[in-house]
């Protein structure tokens, strides 16, 4: 039942022991919900707390960890989402997942805010929790079958729909270091390598089902905010291409400004981008509509190839149709559309399978890799034949795949020197769909995000395309016009702050930034006062900002934990020394450096080590990770 002193959550943690099989049950610690407010905030505590530098990320001793936030499952537009973290495979360092669609909402309904896994148990199995009632069932008829079978049978089998199953496919069942962990209407958990994590513990699949109610503070006060929330996000003058096209609609936009990835980031123009963008998608491909829990926008395009070789369905989004697209060359849509549901329903992230096929194709170009090392495949950009059978390689790890789905980092460094400086990764993880060149807070915020290169950590959209009347009421007029030029590197590093600060609420909330962050509808304060109705504890905008802070600098110090400094926030030599060839971008670089040392003076961190200060730390209320941290020699040197 519900704890009455903390509205807005279903009061209840569950931690799964697999080695052991034990089930408990505990209330939620108010605490922890105050501090932490939930998703990404509980995830980020509990697995600093759970795991450490002998931790090995596929070892029993890893957890892995399920959060939602107050906001989930309420009427709050865009509370379908969860998160999830561990000890990364790919990167070694802190990990976490975040996905939309069902899944998340019907976690709380089933009343639970998390889920703590634990150990591994001796055969495949699969956790079902239904309305409270949690139950460890054998899944060894399930293992080796692909996403939508699972779902399919398992949602058959407990009276649900496919959506409120979140599963592995074999990627993950065989380790593959970025395999991802998917629900049933493919719906992913992308990044870190988390499904791995899943498969190592011999978990196939959690299934969620329930009817309980999240009980508002101030039923009438929240319902308020929550149209009003609504209403401002549709009336956008941006959500009405957003409804119509999704994330694919930025092929073009991102083409047009140079930030589009083109063969492993050798340029940021793709001369192909109209053949895979948004309108050929929405025009000849789209199906429906859908949306995820309580979601106006319904961005999900559903798509269909009906005839041919690469028949296929499925949803895809424009990351994706960068990383098996112009990253790779790949100019053929249907073949684009068939990759991305064969990484779906086998578990993989797109984006770092495309990262690790486009360094391998290039790698091959310069003659790094040849065909004796391939299977004898040549390796050419913009062959989408060879492209999808090196997926099916990477799901099996048969062959050069195996080598493949160690990740683009292990792969380059098999290979010796020469082939390390063509890997597009930050601190393991492969750098997604932007140029940083074309936009320079990208640049930086790629370098500084905990769990390796990635643009949702900090979301910084306002230089991207101008919005002036959300700048200066953020950051003042006098930050114009510098803020507003996406290739002036000026404020950047205030910018990219911000939006870790923001997106770290949004995820421990967990609301969707698609409509709250693209287009720039909510900020700080509306998620105070929707907080302070939903849960009866008054939040400001300042204690918002400080929570966003100590989540960041809790995870970054989970990273410092494990050696990471300012060595490792860095960007490849591309993106900092080789000039933009083409495009609107052509001639520009990414000044980190310069960068860096500004973020660093805004954060109170040491701009020579990169490492949080103790005092920071405690002023932070995170006065027992200072005092673990300042047990090394270099933490007590700053």
């Amino acid at each position: 039942m519900q704890d009455k002193s903390l509205f807005g959550y279903a009061g209840q943690v569950l931690r799964v022991n697999l080695t052991a099989g034990n089930i408990k049950i505990k209330e939620l610690d108010e605490e922890l919900a105050r501090d932490y407010l939930g998703g990404n905030g509980f995830c980020a505590r509990l697995l600093y707390d759970m795991t450490g530098t002998e931790t090995d990320p596929l070892g029993p001793e890893n957890v892995l960890i399920f959060a939602v936030g107050p906001l989930t499952g309420t009427s709050w537009p865009h509370t379908g989402r969860f998160e999830v973290a561990g000890k990364s495979p790919l990167t070694g360092i802190y990990g976490e997942a975040n996905s939309g669609g069902h899944w998340g909402s019907e976690l709380k309904k089933a009343d639970f805010d998390t889920i703590i896994i634990e150990g591994k148990s001796k055969t495949p199995v699969y956790l079902s929790l239904d309305n409270g009632k949690v139950e460890i069932l054998e899944a060894e008829s399930l293992w080796g079958e692909p996403v939508k079978k699972t779902a399919e049978e398992l949602s058959e089998k407990h009276g649900t729909d496919k959506r409120k199953v979140a599963c592995i496919g074999p990627a993950g069942e065989n380790l593959v270091r970025f395999s991802s962990i998917m629900t049933g209407d493919y719906r992913a958990a992308a990044r870190s390598g988390l499904g791995a994590v899943m498969g190592s513990k011999n978990l196939k699949a959690i299934v969620v089902k329930g009817d309980k109610k999240v009980e508002p503070a101030k039923p009438e006060k929240f319902k308020e905010l929550a149209t009003d929330a609504r209403k401002r996000i549709i009336n956008h003058p941006f959500s009405k291409d957003t409804m119509k096209y999704g994330t694919t609609i930025l092929v073009e936009l991102m083409n047009e400004i140079g930030r589009f990835p083109t063969k492993n980031f050798q340029a940021g123009v793709f001369e192909h981008a109209d053949d895979i963008g948004g309108e050929v998608i929405a025009s000849e491909y789209k199906e429906k509509d859908r949306a995820c829990y309580a979601c106006p926008l319904h961005c999900e395009n559903f798509t269909r190839v009906t005839e041919g070789k690469y028949k296929s369905s499925g949803k895809v989004e424009y990351e994706t149709l960068s990383s098996l697209g112009s990253r790779v060359g790949n100019s053929n849509i249907e073949a684009l559309l068939y990759a991305n549901e064969l990484c779906n329903n086998y578990g993989l992230d797109t984006i770092s399978c495309g990262g690790v096929i486009g360094f391998a194709m290039e790698c091959y170009e310069k003659g790094i890799i040849t065909k004796e090392e391939t299977d004898g495949l040549e390796l050419e950009w913009g062959d989408e034949e060879v492209m999808i059978e090196l997926i099916e390689k990477i799901i099996n790890r048969e062959g050069f795949g195996d080598k493949l789905a160690e990740g683009t980092e292990r792969l380059a460094k098999s290979l010796g020197e020469e082939a390390q400086q063509y890997a597009m990764i930050v601190k393991g993880q492969d750098i997604p769909a932007q140029d940083g060149r074309a936009q320079k807070s990208m640049g930086l915020a790629h370098a500084t995000a905990n769990r390796g290169a990635d643009h949702l950590t900090a979301f910084e959209v306002l230089s991207e395309v101008g919005f002036n009347e959300e700048i200066v009421n953020r950051f003042g007029e006098e930050v114009l016009p510098e803020a507003a030029d996406r290739l002036n590197p000026k404020y950047k590093p205030l910018m990219v702050r911000d939006g870790e600060h923001f997106c770290a609420i949004l995820d421990s909330v967990t609301v969707c930034k698609f409509g709250t962050i693209w287009p720039p509808a909510l900020y700080f304060q509306d998620f105070a006062e929707a907080l302070t109705a939903l849960t009866g504890i008054n939040y400001s905008e300042s204690d918002l900002r400080k929570i966003g802070e100590r989540i960041f600098n809790l995870e970054r110090s989970y990273d410092i934990r494990e050696g990471i400094s300012k060595k490792d926030d860095l960007l490849p030599d591309r993106l900092t020394k080789t000039p933009a060839p083409k495009g609107p971008n052509k001639g520009e670089v990414v000044e980190l450096e310069e960068m860096l040392q500004e973020y660093y003076k805004l954060r109170g961190w040491d701009k020579e080590s990169g490492l949080i200060p103790e005092e920071k730390l405690k002023e932070l209320d995170l006065e027992g990770v200072a005092s673990e941290l300042a047990e090394t020699v270099s933490f007590r040197n700053i």
